[in-house]
């Protein structure tokens, strides 16, 4: 028995499910951690587009033999990972932030911190 080969739907079925996880965390949590790992999640199931559709389709026709290599979705997706690596860094400096001047991670509390 053999399995079906994994197509471009499977891609995008993934992506869309990784997304939904991600929005839903982002809406319905109150802990900005749990909010940045939504975030995380949603910008993976990007990453997971990006290199699928480089992967199946490509966005323009080159002549054969020309010796052109099209990574175009994976050079966006190592773009979109190190977007993600420094949206990390700052959300979880703000957040330590936060907890230091008001000792709670809530973002509906953040509207304190004003000046």
């Amino acid at each position: 028995m053999s399995l079906p080969p994994v197509g471009l739907a499977h891609y995008l079925a993934v992506a869309v499910l990784l997304f939904a996880m991600g929005l839903f965390a982002v809406v319905t949590r109150r802990h900005a951690i749990g909010v940045l790992l939504g975030i995380e999640l949603m910008l993976n199931a990007a990453s997971i587009n990006l290199v699928a559709f480089n992967r199946f389709g490509p966005l323009v026709t080159v002549k054969p033999g020309a010796g052109v290599d099209m990574a175009d979705g994976q050079i966006f997706a190592l773009m979109v990972i190190a977007l993600a690596a420094c949206e990390a860094a700052v959300g979880l400096a703000i957040i330590l932030r936060l907890y230091q001047t008001l000792a709670t991670v809530e973002p509906d509390d953040a509207d304190r911190m004003r000046w």
